[in-house]
């Protein structure tokens, strides 16, 4: 299904879509040089905008839910992605330990587990799931609506493996972000792959690291195509020492969020956009779509309602908020039956291997849209990821949905470099 945009493309992302469109080749092998100097993480998703005269990442998940919003026929492609990777960190892989989040009766998430699974056993790999829960300690059956079913085990742990009873895999796979800190239990795996390393969860990550390498992406990337990379990427800056309960910080929050609106306002007056500007705050380590509010002006960080300062001060898994990103908003002017949505791009390795869009009845073009209440609407990115250099600009749904994957794609390499600029060891994983 593809979407209908509430206005049609505008000038600037008109011509960011034909320089795209006309630099396909030199795009190609620009990411293939990248690869060759760089290692993807082992998947990841993105969160995209566009607002009509920009198209950006708002964010970047290195634990991705969600693969069963994917269709079916996107199976074969993530199937061959994973080989790939697999075949690069352990060619004779036999044998995958998988690790959810502790969530286990939420079915939506339990079925993006199922859809997980079934991707990496299709690429040759005895798949089992171990919980990090305390409350499992035997071998536990979950029932799927859908009719199937998971088996969650306890781990075990040796001085230098885990695995779980007669299982002793190769490769671990994290689905679990890792928000409460680093288990022990995790630490000083010296003899096996951990997919993604320890340093990308969000007990180390943060969004504020994330987005400086995006920069240096967007920078290259704009000179390698003639663009201005304010088209590609979104402004932000950081604060930190703030305490919403406290109100604690508020002075930086402030002047931050009035020098972010400056910058944001001189590129609408270039470019002459009419909308009203906005700043996304939101936690800097964490995902959900928690700890985040929407700003349209300086002052609104100084009176700040109660009820708003008890939602900003906690962030996922209930920990506290102290670090902030503030980041220039991008509109999303894309609806789906008269509903606001966003495109999620999905990646395994280097390779776009489909996506969705996330859908909301209730919220704004200048709101987060992953907030209770949304829901799911696959891309058929086999049928429409190629462009059509012939088409007229803005008039074919396979050029903007490359749009779409080439941007994710920057993404995924700005979230390489990140991984390998906060590595602890300096090695690449």
């Amino acid at each position: 299904m593809v979407p209908h945009l509430v206005t049609a493309l505008k000038g600037p992302l008109l011509d960011l879509e034909k320089k795209i469109l006309d630099a396909t080749p030199a795009i190609e092998r620009w990411f293939r040089m990248e690869w060759q100097e760089h290692t993807p993480p082992f998947y990841c998703s993105v969160d995209l905008r566009n607002a009509g005269f920009k198209l950006a990442p708002v964010d970047t998940n290195l634990f991705p839910g969600g693969f069963n919003n994917l269709l079916p026929e996107m199976l074969p492609l993530a199937v061959q992605a994973a080989m790939a990777a697999i075949e690069k960190i352990c060619p004779d892989a036999k044998n995958l330990l998988m690790i959810p989040e502790q969530h286990t009766r939420n079915t939506f998430y339990l079925q993006n587990i199922a859809r997980l699974s079934a991707i990496m056993r299709h690429a040759g790999l005895n798949v089992r799931l171990g919980s990090l829960s305390p409350d499992i300690t035997e071998p536990t059956t979950v029932e799927l609506p859908d009719g199937q079913q998971l088996v969650i085990e306890p781990l075990e742990r040796t001085s230098r493996r885990l695995g779980l009873k007669n299982f002793d895999p190769c490769s671990i796979l994290l689905n679990n972000d890792l928000s409460t800190g680093i288990p022990p239990i995790l630490e000083n795996l010296h003899e096996q792959y951990l997919l993604p390393p320890l340093h990308a969860g969000w007990a180390v990550r943060r969004k504020s690291q994330h987005f400086a390498c995006y920069d240096d992406v967007a920078k290259k990337f704009a000179k390698l195509i003639d663009v201005d990379q304010w088209m590609l990427n979104p402004y932000f800056t950081k604060c930190s020492g703030v305490d919403f309960q406290h109100s604690t910080g508020e002075e930086c929050l402030a002047d931050s969020v009035d020098a972010l609106f400056k910058k944001i306002n001189k590129k609408y007056r270039e470019y002459g956009i009419e909308e009203k500007p906005f700043i996304v705050i939101k936690a800097d380590a964490g995902t959900y779509g928690m700890g985040v509010m929407t700003v349209r002006d300086a002052a609104e960080v100084k009176h700040l309602p109660r009820k708003e300062r008890n939602r900003m001060s906690v962030a996922q898994e209930g920990l506290p908020v102290s670090d902030v990103l503030l980041q220039e908003g991008v509109h999303t002017f894309e609806k789906i039956n008269e509903a606001v949505a966003e495109p999620v791009v999905y990646m395994i390795d280097r390779y776009v291997v489909g996506g969705f869009y996330r859908v909301h009845t209730g919220r704004a073009v200048d709101e987060n849209l992953n907030a209770p209440g949304m829901h799911f609407v696959p891309l058929a990115f086999e049928h429409t990821a190629l462009p059509d250099v012939h088409a007229k600009p803005g008039a074919a749904p396979p050029n903007r949905f490359y749009m779409y994957g080439v941007v994710a794609r920057l993404a995924l390499l700005a979230a390489s470099l990140e991984l390998e600029r906060t590595d602890p060891d300096q090695e690449v994983y």
